[in-house]
C-alpha cells in the first residue's frame, strides 16, 4: 500500500448535481458511500476516487442516467482546474511546453492520475492512465473528465471550438448514440492501453497567453506526485472535518488496508493517526482563519471540534496563539 487514490471534490460536484435535477436522494447516496456533503464549499478538498466512482455507477444504474460521466463532463470547465494547475499552463508559452506541464502536474487533481505524450506520424496523443486501479469497473467515468480537461487545454491555445479525431477509453465503454451525435466528427475508441485524445502536431507551436506567475507559485514541490499515503491523507481528512471525523478503521478501509496496516506505515514516517488528524485540522483552521470571515465558532466546528473551548486549547497549542489573534496578525495591515 502506496496511496489512496483521491481526486478533487470538484470533480465529484456535476456528478451530484445532475443527480439532484432528476429529484434523485443525493445526500443518502453520499452518505453511503461515505462522502461529505456540502462538496461546493470543498471544490479544492479531495475525496476518495474509488468512492466517487462507486457513487456515480450507483446513481447511473439506479436512476437510468445515460453516460453520467459525459453528462458530467460537459459541466466541467477549464476553470475548474486548480488554479496552480491553469499557472502552470497560463506560464507556457506554447501548446507542447504546457502539455509538458500537464504531465508532470496531472497528480494536482488526482494524485495516482498518470499522463504522458506519445508521437505518432501527424499527431501526438495525450494519455492518462489512473495508477494502481486496473481491472477496477466503472473508471468510465473517471475517464471522460480525464480526456475533457486535456481538450480544455487544447482550447485554450486552439480556440474554443477545436474537437479532436478520437478520443479513446482505457475502459471497455462504447458512448450512446446521443453522446456521438453530440462530436460529430470524432471517432471513439474503447478497450485502450490508456485513455487518450489525439491532437495534430501542427497545434503544438500555438502560443499562448503566457500570463506572469509569482516565482514561489511556481516552485516545484518535493514529489509533485504525492503517492505517499501520509500526503493523501492530509489532502482528503479535510473534506470530513465538519461531518464526523473518520477513525482509523474507516480510513484504513478507503486504503485497502487494515487499520494495523495503516498504523504501521504511519508509524515508519513517526506520526500517528492523532498527529495527522490534528495537523489536518489545524491547516483547515488556519486557512479559513486567514481566508473567510467566518467567526471563531464557525471554524471550530468546520475544522472538527464540537468544543469551541478545546478547539482554542489545540490551536494555541499547534500555533502559540489564539485563533482570534492569528486572524488578526495573517490578515493583510
Amino acid at each position: 500500500m502506496s496511496s489512496i487514490p483521491i481526486t478533487r471534490c470538484q470533480f465529484l460536484i456535476p456528478f451530484t448535481h445532475i443527480h439532484d435535477e432528476i429529484g434523485a436522494p443525493t445526500a443518502s447516496l453520499l452518505e453511503k458511500f461515505r462522502l461529505p456533503s456540502c462538496l461546493e464549499e470543498k471544490a479544492d478538498d479531495f475525496v476518495p476516487l474509488l468512492r466517487a466512482v462507486s457513487f456515480a455507477e450507483s446513481a447511473q444504474r439506479s436512476q437510468g442516467i445515460v453516460d453520467f460521466g459525459f453528462q458530467a463532463s460537459r459541466r466541467l470547465q477549464y476553470c475548474h482546474l486548480s488554479a496552480k494547475f491553469r499557472a502552470m499552463i497560463g506560464y507556457s508559452p506554447t501548446l507542447f511546453l504546457a502539455l509538458q506541464q500537464v504531465c508532470k502536474w496531472a497528480t494536482l487533481e488526482d494524485n495516482v492520475l498518470d499522463m504522458w505524450l506519445e508521437r505518432a506520424d501527424d499527431h501526438i496523443k495525450i494519455c492518462s492512465k489512473l495508477v494502481g486501479t486496473a481491472g477496477i469497473a466503472h473508471l468510465e467515468h473517471s475517464q471522460w473528465l480525464q480526456n475533457i480537461f486535456p481538450i480544455h487545454i487544447v482550447r485554450q491555445f486552439a480556440g474554443p471550438d477545436w474537437e479532436p479525431a478520437t478520443i479513446a477509453f482505457e475502459a471497455r465503454y462504447v458512448p450512446s448514440i446521443e453522446t456521438r451525435a453530440l462530436w460529430p466528427h470524432t471517432r471513439f475508441l474503447s478497450g485502450q492501453f490508456a485513455s487518450w485524445i489525439e491532437v495534430p502536431l501542427s497545434l503544438l507551436g500555438l502560443p499562448g497567453c503566457a500570463i506572469e506567475t509569482p516565482l514561489e507559485f511556481l516552485d516545484d514541490e518535493a514529489d509533485p506526485a504525492g503517492g505517499e499515503i501520509i500526503r493523501a491523507l492530509k489532502l482528503m481528512l479535510p473534506s470530513y472535518l465538519d461531518e464526523g471525523v473518520p477513525t482509523v478503521a474507516e480510513v484504513a478501509e478507503m486504503a485497502g488496508t487494515s487499520a494495523r496496516s495503516l498504523q504501521r506505515k504511519l508509524a515508519l514516517a513517526g506520526l500517528t493517526y492523532s498527529d495527522l488528524l490534528e495537523a489536518a485540522r489545524f491547516e483547515k483552521a488556519a486557512k479559513l482563519l486567514r481566508t473567510t470571515d467566518a467567526k471563531v465558532i464557525e471554524v471550530a466546528f468546520a475544522s472538527g471540534y464540537a468544543d469551541p473551548a478545546h478547539f482554542t486549547r489545540a490551536f494555541r497549542r499547534m500555533s502559540g496563539t489564539t485563533p482570534r489573534r492569528f486572524r488578526n496578525e495573517a490578515r493583510p495591515r
